[in-house]
């Protein structure tokens, strides 16, 4: 960028800026693919047939059966959350996503138990340290400041 006197720096400014705001919905987007192709993975670890033992261990993922878990993953958004915020809502339809990755009571009465597998939670951890969704917001912020 070259600029030659105040007023046009101001204005070069104002462009940057417009085009990072623009660019921020598009990384919450990339971002938020990122997490669900990685839940996915999480949820092809294991399988096994209907009727037999999970091979999964408690803390690990569940292990695939049907694939209804792994496919029923829905985002809405990417949407302003105020103050040049946006926001993405991720998350499983099956009715028993909850209770893989968080465990706790099921069944009648509540009589079973079942341990905590997550998926999700941990596919944001690996996407947070390896700095992979940090890059996704670098990397579109970069561009919208070249342009």
């Amino acid at each position: 960028m070259s600029v030659t006197g105040i007023a046009e720096l101001a204005r070069a400014l104002e462009a940057m800026a417009a085009r990072i705001e623009a660019a921020t919905p598009v990384a919450v987007a990339t971002a938020t693919a990122m997490v669900e192709v990685a839940a996915r993975a999480n949820l092809s670890r294991t399988s096994h047939s209907r009727g037999t033992p999970t091979p999964s261990a408690p803390g690990q993922p569940p292990s695939l059966i049907s694939g209804r878990l792994r496919s029923s993953f829905d985002i809405l958004g990417p949407t302003p959350a105020g103050a040049g915020a946006w926001r993405a809502v991720l998350g499983p339809t099956a009715v028993y996503a909850r209770i893989q990755e968080l465990g706790g009571q099921a069944g009648r009465g509540h009589a079973t138990t079942l341990p905590a597998r997550p998926y999700l939670r941990p596919a944001v951890d690996d996407l947070l340290h390896s700095g992979a969704l940090r890059g996704a917001f670098a990397a579109a912020w970069a561009e919208a400041i070249r342009a």
